[in-house]
């Protein structure tokens, strides 16, 4: 569906809120409790970073926790596509009263012609202007406005007709009210009315117009997304938190941790961290055996005749030992290797892809980092790596997260 001109617009009424919320610092007594805190805030965080930059205000930050509850209680209107945008334009409408006609600081909206040019363009009324006259002056209008130094007056409120209206245009700035409108009524009416084969669905846009011009939000986007995401919490109740079937969904602690995200409130936890502990908490319930597989196949590995262990754990085999130079952890090296799982599976190979391969040490896995450092060129050597000095939590392609690594590296030559 295309996006309309005046859609991206965000109110900027204020209204009186019933609820005031405070950052704070809170118990987390077990993992769960920490998973839906850091949850809450990663997003809250986010949030703040995305939507917020321009105000951050107690009054918006009300308005999303009291969408986000509204979301999760389920009290949340359920509107059609036709309804949705109808309230959005109304939403958008009523912030050119502060922000001006298509944001323009320079022109005052006229929300009597305005509305009538929407509902025309709904019909194809094109008795006051034809659709590509209104697009022509008005896109001149707006080019022309740019050195313009002047500030839009008092608005003119109205609601949104129900039928078309010839008018007259008394000025330039009503045939700009009038030609916005009439183009993004002709928009609605080609994108979103065009099943309208009754007229049911016009009626209802132009109802939810006038309803969405009743909701004076400071940020109408964000409290449509606070709904969403209760909503989607609500949901997650039956399905596990961010969909882990073992994590139980708390909304009291998720709404906290996005009040405190929202106030930068950090001192329980960063949001960077916050997300790497989401990660890493995932990641140990969905893999854990493979650290605990990894742990014993290493175990029992390092008791095995020819097998050496460095300081940091990792292992490592002499299959033929070179006469060359040791590369250095800043060089560059060029080398054919075989990569598999503890069950034999290959995950990579440049020896099946026929070609080797060069890279700086200092930008591979800490285990090859290492591991090459012992290599002289023309040695081949395999090596045993613990997850800790591979990728650990991550995943990494078809390598699961905490997965110990087998490699087999035969060192070409250093080139730098």
């Amino acid at each position: 569906m295309r996006k309309f001109a005046f859609l991206a617009v965000l109110a900027t009424a204020l209204i009186s809120c019933g609820n005031t919320y405070t950052a704070k610092t809170i118990e987390l007594t077990n993992m769960n409790d920490s998973v839906n805190y850091a949850v809450g805030l990663v997003n809250g965080a986010n949030l703040k970073m995305s939507q917020l930059r321009n105000d951050s205000s107690d009054q918006v930050i009300a308005e999303f926790v009291d969408a986000l509850q509204r979301g999760y209680e389920g009290k949340v209107e359920e509107l059609s596509d036709v309804a949705s945008i109808g309230q959005n334009v109304g939403f958008a409408t009523k912030a050119c009263e502060t922000n001006g006609l298509a944001e323009n600081p320079a022109w005052t909206i006229n929300e009597k012609i305005f509305f009538q040019g929407l509902v025309n363009g709904l019909y194809d009324d094109q008795s006051v202007m034809r659709i590509d006259e209104a697009k022509e002056f008005f896109q001149t209008a707006y080019m022309a406005s740019r050195t313009e130094n002047t500030v839009a007056g008092k608005p003119i409120k109205a609601s949104c007709p129900k039928t078309t209206k010839t008018i007259t245009l008394n000025n330039k700035m009503d045939s700009i009210n009038y030609a916005f409108g009439l183009l993004n009524g002709s928009e609605v009416k080609a994108y979103v009315l065009a099943n309208d084969s009754t007229g049911s669905m016009a009626k209802e846009f132009i109802a939810y117009v006038n309803k969405g011009m009743k909701k004076s939000y400071t940020n109408p986007q964000l409290v449509q997304m606070g709904e969403q995401v209760g909503k989607t919490i609500k949901e997650q109740e039956a399905t596990g938190l961010i969909g882990e079937p073992s994590l139980v969904t708390d909304f009291e602690l998720i709404k906290q941790g996005f009040i405190n995200g929202l106030y930068e409130y950090n001192e329980m936890w960063e949001p960077m961290a916050a997300g790497q502990y989401i990660q890493e908490t995932l990641s140990n319930i969905q893999f854990g055996d493979n650290k605990s597989k990894g742990e014993q196949f290493l175990a029992e590995n390092a008791l095995k005749d020819g097998v050496k262990v460095t300081d940091t754990g990792l292992q490592y085999e002499v299959l033929r030992m070179g006469k060359g130079a040791k590369p250095a952890a800043t060089s560059t090296v060029k080398v054919h290797y075989e990569g598999t799982l503890i069950d034999g599976t290959v995950f990579d190979s440049s020896i099946q892809r026929g070609e080797p391969i060069e890279f700086p040490l200092n930008g591979v896995i800490k285990g090859w980092t290492e591991g090459l450092q012992l290599m002289p060129v023309g040695s081949k050597f395999r090596f045993y790596i613990p997850q800790e000095l591979g990728y650990g939590a991550q995943s990494a392609g078809s390598i699961p997260p905490y997965s110990t690594l087998i490699f087999e590296v035969e060192l070409l030559g250093i080139t730098k």
